[in-house]
């Protein structure tokens, strides 16, 4: 017996694995989704997620979220460390494909009607996720710490800093002063790799849960 097996024979005796798994798993898609790749534009974008989620952790052992560090860090990254260019360009090309799949798989679903009744929630849901997937590109941006970054993020907070009533406060927790700085990377660094990554992996169950439960939405 292989070791795999063994592994998934000592899960079964104490989780019914054999019972659980199957009304899970083995749920086909209807033919018309598996037929047109508008309907992998989800599966893309999460595809590109764990690809971030793989090679964000190995960034974060290098990275240092300093003004004195952070661009050195990075430079490290990309001229020292074994396969380090390979993987922050990976990251970085699973970032933007990430924001794009997600922001066409949207435009599917409105085109499409796929956000009408009964899926208004998971509508909702999607929402929150394509603001979540883009605010990890806005936060992941400032992290080099570099001319290009930081006037970029500069633009951005200014931006969120005009919305009436709150904008002045969200640029405050933003920026954490009067200027971007040592308080500002540090702030991003965290929403980048704590925060964000809760939130998404929280919608993303929400997500597939209510698709596992209403199925793929057809034409219309």
């Amino acid at each position: 017996m292989t070791l795999s097996k063994t592994i998934y024979k000592w899960l079964d005796d104490r989780f019914k694995l054999r019972e659980l798994l199957p009304p899970i798993v083995k749920h086909p898609a209807p033919e018309y989704a598996v037929s047109n790749p508008l309907y992998c534009l989800g599966g893309t974008a999460f595809l590109c997620f764990l690809i971030l989620a793989t090679t964000g952790i190995f960034l974060a052992m290098y990275y240092k979220p300093t003004p004195a560090e952070a661009y050195k860090s990075v430079e490290r990254i990309m001229l020292e460390v074994p396969m380090g260019s390979l993987i922050r360009s990976v990251h970085h090309w699973a970032a933007n494909t990430m924001i794009a799949a997600v922001m066409l798989h949207m435009i599917r679903v409105y085109f499409m009607g796929a956000y009408k009744r009964p899926r208004e929630l998971n509508w909702v849901v999607g929402v929150f996720l394509f603001l979540t997937t883009t605010t990890f590109g806005f936060s992941g941006y400032l992290l080099p710490w570099d001319q290009l970054a930081y006037w970029a993020t500069k633009i951005g907070t200014g931006i969120a800093g005009s919305i009436p009533v709150m904008g002045q406060y969200i640029s405050l927790i933003l920026i954490g002063g009067n200027d971007l700085g040592a308080e500002t990377l540090t702030r991003f660094y965290a929403i980048h790799v704590l925060i964000l990554p809760a939130a998404i992996i929280t919608l993303l169950l929400l997500h597939f849960l209510m698709v596992r439960i209403q199925g793929i939405s057809g034409r219309l």
